[in-house]
């Protein structure tokens, strides 16, 4: 299944490094990866394809959630499928 993940904190070195091993270590692919400082903040997104991770979806936001706070980060996940119908407008019942 697709996911976004998302890093945002204060720069500092190995935030990328940690992120993608943690990725790595459950067997998720890094499909894309998109990342800049912006003023003294790090951010992050990544699409990543978990289908073949061993873990559960909620387990893989728990190892994010614990190395976000070891890292003085925050890191979320959620599925590309919720993203996409956040940021889609259904315009098909309306008049334009």
């Amino acid at each position: 299944m697709k996911a976004i993940v998302s890093v945002v904190g204060k720069d500092k070195k190995g935030i990328i490094a940690k992120v993608s091993t943690c990725l790595y270590e459950m067997n998720i692919n890094i499909e894309n990866i998109s990342q800049t400082i912006m003023q003294d903040y790090f951010t992050m997104i990544m699409a990543v394809d978990t289908a073949d991770c061993p873990v559960k979806f909620d387990g893989i936001k728990q190892h994010l959630n614990e190395l976000g706070k070891q890292t003085g980060v925050e890191i979320h996940i959620q599925l590309q499928s919720i993203f996409d119908s956040m940021h889609t407008l259904d315009t098909s019942d309306k008049e334009l």
